[in-house]
């Protein structure tokens, strides 16, 4: 017998996405916006004085701030022709500086998008193994977009796209304190308690993972699906966390990223999040 904690009140709840046919429907679907509220204040768009390189490029989507420093390494930025070397300088602003040769265009406002991410493609954008990636997904007229986090090769549902590095970055911290919910169908013997033991967190192989907040949805034989909202986000966090309790994960969806849903969206669609939706979260982030 599942053993169920009481149902919590929500403002609205979520339809399910296609191609997710089985899956439950959360009951914490619509917690996002309170769960930004913990996170650290968003840097101001605009800063005066001089800044890092790699804050400067990520600002204007070039790239992370780590993927700034790595073309740093590469020799690939140029400040008024001079191949920029470690310490880069701090610069006012992008006058003069080239990636790959080509000037780098100033900064345009902030853009985030979700994306239905289906299985069988990787969050990168580019694959040594010569596997599909998201990009072989997304429609070719998209602006240049970088992902908010990850999700795995077999993992499906919400990811968040953006033009600016720095949110992107803001967005991934654990620090940020951003909420991400997931749905597992997994194969095998928990009970609730077990699952609720996770809210003190685990430590599994020597890794340490803070709480996360689990609940057994409906369960079929052997099969259940559980609800999972965590803020670390770790790599393959919750598969890991689940087959240490024997259980085998057969369908992993992220259904929620902060205050943004999947909200039914069709398999692999994508679609810009309006400007005062935008707004509103990072002014909660504030």
């Amino acid at each position: 017998m599942t053993t169920r904690r009481p149902p919590r009140p929500a403002p609205r709840s979520a339809p399910k996405a296609a191609g997710d046919r089985d899956a439950p429907k959360g009951r914490r679907a619509a917690r996002g916006a309170a769960s930004a509220l913990k996170a650290k204040p968003a840097e101001a768009e605009h800063e005066d004085g001089p800044q890092r390189i790699a804050k400067l490029l990520a600002r204007a989507g070039v790239g992370s701030r780590r993927d700034v420093e790595r073309m740093v390494e590469e020799g690939r930025i140029a400040l008024n022709g001079t191949v920029i070397v470690q310490p880069a300088p701090l610069l006012t602003s992008l006058e003069g500086l080239t990636v790959d040769g080509n000037p780098v265009a100033k900064p345009v406002s902030t853009r985030l998008y979700r994306f239905h991410k289906p299985s069988g493609c990787i969050t990168a954008a580019r694959d040594p193994k010569g596997r599909k990636t998201i990009y072989d997904v997304l429609p070719k007229d998209l602006p240049r977009l970088m992902p908010v986090g990850r999700l795995d090769y077999n993992t499906e549902g919400l990811l968040l796209l953006t033009n600016d590095g720095e949110f992107k970055r803001q967005l991934e911290l654990p620090a940020s304190g951003v909420e991400r919910t997931y749905r597992a169908r997994a194969f095998g013997d928990i009970s609730q308690e077990q699952l609720e033991e996770l809210a003190m967190g685990i430590t599994i192989d020597g890794v340490t993972y803070g709480k996360i907040d689990a609940n057994l949805e409906r369960r079929t034989g052997r099969n259940q699906w559980v609800e999972m909202t965590l803020t670390e986000g770790k790599n393959r966090e919750v598969r890991k966390v689940l087959e240490h309790f024997g259980l085998q994960v057969s369908r992993l969806i992220r259904t929620r990223y902060g205050a943004f849903e999947l909200d039914g969206m069709p398999l692999g669609a994508v679609d810009v999040v309006p400007r005062d939706e935008l707004f509103k979260f990072r002014r909660h982030m504030s």
